[in-house]
């Protein structure tokens, strides 16, 4: 149940051990051509499958690659040239003639110095996208730096480089002790796992669609479709097959509106990558499930449009395949004033996530679909079930003010991951857990026939499956009023990572840490603590909008026999990756990344989702990895939501490696003080 109740919000972070792909690798040249003119040369190795587009793009359709070199001693010549087998196709999701390159590329940009007797660091910046026939990679933006001093060009980068990593301020963004492919030792877990996302998607879709069935918009239309089909066609044999093939197309219709998703995804790049933490993204969810909730309690329709609705409906009348295509095409039409908020509701969960998000909306239309062509297909095969099938009547219309409750208890959690990632902090968590209380108790009222609707019988009477969840709803009234008090220990398992964490609290505040546990926010920061105090740093790779992160805190780090370990025996730097805040502006800078590519950070989240992703290759959270006070991976980094049994042996094995081997880091300190 608790799983279930976690995957209908469908709010979770990166698959585990997502791996960064790179699938261009830029060789970088500056050539001298006479006295005072120099060409920079970008030369693309691309990974076979992939593509990169040209420069010459019609408007509206790829992202076009870019070269902007930038000094305040050279004056470019020209326009960028480009060399390689060049590819022109016409792309239907543009609708327009595209033109890439496949295997390599070389882009040239010539340019003559203002004054060849003065010295000139020349920048150049290339903006890029790759894509593969299916997906395409976020857009990226790379920067080289070469000088040229006295006629002679040299490599520009290496003041950005020391021995131990790259700098970044008071700290570096790449440590090159840190391998977490080679740690210190072995021994504790080897973390797999097995993203079931998917399924729960693909279910809670189905689940969706029988319930979406209930509705007063899709019921009534079972029987009389399925005894159209039965009855009109010649013999039995190919009515059935009429129906099957009926709801064949439901599905399928379904599974094509997934169809702009992977065209947006292909367009964009990974477009949908910072949703889940994007602040105005998940206010406009919260507005849309408001919107849907008012109309599920019948106070407006939403539909679409009505000349839709009839071409739809004519185009039924072509017989054959058509006409069945085309009245399956009309059913999800006329039925969307009630699938539509549902529907909505599924997809706007799925696009809040940081997963592969095309994908889990086709799983979860598929299921959507397929349960509306189990029910048809079932009902064609053995039409004497429509007999035992409820009859139309008030109970729909109550089904649906039920899920417009659902709809509002949803948009809360939107409002509060959105306050979380603004750091606003305003919606406390008993303010949520409260505000949930109420629609509860509200909910209750309604079933009890206290609270009426504008669809609602006046004298409708009450029938006990109403007055069973109506007490339901009573009961989980009162479960959730004891998170409405301080307590030592978490309380409400149910919803952990749907509440605000336990610290956005009126009871507390997140300075005021968790547990008694004040975690660092900077890992340099974090590093020089722990060599003062001798321990190791547990690197907490984590989010304000991240709900395993929240889980784990609430529920596994405050078990008794880890919570002193964290408290202890580490020093914990907790690293938020969607951290919004805006970094000094001298500190807003490109940062190398190898191979004379530079990144560019803004937030403190840019910082340390680089900083995860340069040193460990990973980018999910939460993702825990212990180090040493200088920079050495100790055991095997571990992601995701975790048992309380394997995040003990993880802190465990390490802690206790590093006390075995102190003599060795203390020796380390010495020789580094030294």
């Amino acid at each position: 149940m608790k799983k279930l109740i976690w995957l209908v919000l469908l709010c979770q972070t990166q698959p585990l051990f997502a791996q960064i792909r790179e699938v261009v690798d830029w060789k970088y040249q500056l050539n001298k051509l006479n006295h005072d003119e120099y060409e920079a040369v970008l030369t693309a190795a691309i990974e076979k499958g992939w593509h990169l587009y040209s420069k010459d793009l019609p408007p509206e359709t790829g992202i076009p690659t870019k070269v902007e070199i930038s000094t305040e001693n050279i004056q470019p010549i020209g326009g960028i040239t480009e060399v390689g087998e060049k590819i022109s196709e016409f792309s239907e999701a543009f609708g327009a003639q595209i033109v890439y390159y496949s295997d390599s590329a070389t882009f040239i940009q010539r340019f003559r110095l203002v004054n060849p007797e003065s010295n000139a660091n020349v920048r150049t910046q290339i903006t890029f996208q790759a894509c593969d026939d299916r997906i395409c990679l976020a857009p990226n933006t790379l920067e080289f730096e070469q000088r040229i001093t006295m006629d002679t060009i040299v490599d520009a980068r290496t003041a950005d480089t020391t021995a131990a990593g790259i700098n970044y301020g008071n700290g570096m963004i790449r440590i090159n002790t840190l391998d977490p492919d080679d740690p210190l030792t072995t021994k504790g877990i080897k973390q797999t796992t097995e993203d079931n996302s998917h399924a729960w998607v693909f279910v809670l879709g189905f689940l969706g669609g029988m319930i979406a069935l209930l509705t007063p918009c899709v019921f009534p239309m079972i029987p009389l479709t399925v005894s159209f089909f039965t009855k009109s066609a010649s013999d039995k044999r190919k009515g059935r097959k009429n129906a099957l093939t009926y709801s064949f197309f439901i599905l399928a219709i379904f599974l094509l509106l997934s169809l702009p998703f992977h065209l947006i995804d292909g367009i964009s790049g990974n477009i949908f990558n910072e949703l889940a933490t994007s602040i105005w993204l998940n206010l406009f969810f919260f507005a849309v499930f408001i919107f849907f909730a008012i109309s599920f309690f019948g106070y407006y329709t939403i539909s679409l449009p009505s000349w839709l609705i009839n071409r739809s409906s004519k185009a039924e009348e072509a017989g054959g395949m058509v006409g069945v295509f085309f009245m399956a095409f009309t059913l999800v039409i006329v039925s969307f004033s009630c699938t539509g908020p549902i529907l909505g509701s599924l997809l706007g969960g799925v696009a809040s996530t940081s997963k592969n998000i095309p994908l889990l909306l086709t799983f979860a239309l598929g299921g959507f679909g397929l349960a509306w062509a189990f029910v048809f297909g079932a009902l064609a095969l053995f039409p004497h079930l429509l007999a035992s099938l409820p009859r139309s009547g008030s109970w729909m219309n109550t089904l649906k003010v039920v899920l417009g409750f659902v709809e509002l208890a949803l948009a809360l959690k939107f409002l509060s991951k959105a306050d979380l990632v603004s750091k606003t902090f305003l919606l406390k968590r008993e303010l949520f857990i409260g505000l949930w209380i109420l629609i509860a108790i509200v909910l209750a009222f309604y079933l009890f026939g206290k609270l009426r609707f504008p669809y609602d019988s006046k004298n409708e009477k009450i029938s006990l499956w109403r007055k069973i969840v109506a007490s339901v709803m009573v009961f989980f009234a009162l479960y959730m009023t004891q998170g409405l008090v301080p307590s030592a220990q978490p309380k409400l398992a149910l919803l952990s990572g749907i509440l605000p964490p336990l610290n956005v609290s009126f009871y507390a505040s997140p300075e005021d840490g968790l547990f008694g546990i004040q975690p660092q926010y900077d890992y340099f920061e974090a590093v020089a603590l722990a060599k003062k105090e001798r321990k190791p740093v547990l690197l907490d790779f984590t989010g304000y909008g991240c709900e395993n992160c929240r889980k784990m805190e609430e529920f596994v780090w405050s078990e008794p026999d880890i919570l002193p370990l964290l408290q202890n025996e580490v020093i914990l730097a907790s690293l938020y990756v969607d951290d919004r805040e805006e970094l000094a502006p001298d500190q807003q800078q490109s940062i190398d990344i190898g191979k004379g590519r530079k990144k560019k950070i803004r937030t403190i989240g840019d910082k340390w989702s680089l900083f995860q992703q340069v040193n460990f290759n990973n980018n999910s959270q939460p993702h825990y990895v212990l180090v040493t006070p200088y920079g050495e991976v100790i055991n095997s980094p571990v992601s995701g939501y975790m048992s309380k049994k394997e995040f003990k042996m993880f802190l465990i094995e390490g802690t206790a490696y590093f006390k075995e081997n102190e003599g060795k880091v203390l020796a380390l300190s010495k020789k580094s003080d030294g």
